[in-house]
């Protein structure tokens, strides 16, 4: 049997209007401390986006999802946040607030495959 490990993950969600509180749900972000993994996944369905506003600009959110991935990663380009170590960077892309961009609240597992976990999750709640 293969060893399990504690992971953590929330929904990525777009919220084209904040004062709505109506969101769509676009992606996972998953940390796992002892597999040194923390990695997001996203997809955009501008036909579903644009119903929840005419007024939304797609290029805007994809820019900001991009930006959201290269921080979780740690990419060079991802500026001083993405500097911060894997827990860091975790807690302050999933902190709450009230921007387009939204985490749902971070939910426990265990997984002995995190990448594997992250896409499966992807598929049963935002796909």
């Amino acid at each position: 049997m293969q060893e399990k490990f504690l992971f953590e993950y929330a929904v990525i969600r777009v919220m084209p209007r904040v004062e709505r509180e109506e969101f769509m749900n676009v992606g996972i972000i998953l940390f796992c401390a002892k597999k040194k993994f923390l990695q997001s996944v996203f997809i955009v369905d501008e036909v579903k986006l644009t119903a929840f506003s005419s007024k939304i600009d797609i290029d805007e959110v994809q820019a900001n999802l991009s930006a959201f991935e290269r921080i979780s990663i740690g990419a060079k380009n991802a500026g001083p946040i993405g500097q911060y170590d894997q827990a860091s960077r975790f807690r302050w892309l999933t902190a709450t607030r009230s921007t387009i961009i939204q985490c749902s609240k971070v939910h426990p597992g265990f997984s002995s495959d995190p990448y594997e976990t992250m896409i499966r999750l992807h598929h049963e709640l935002v796909l």
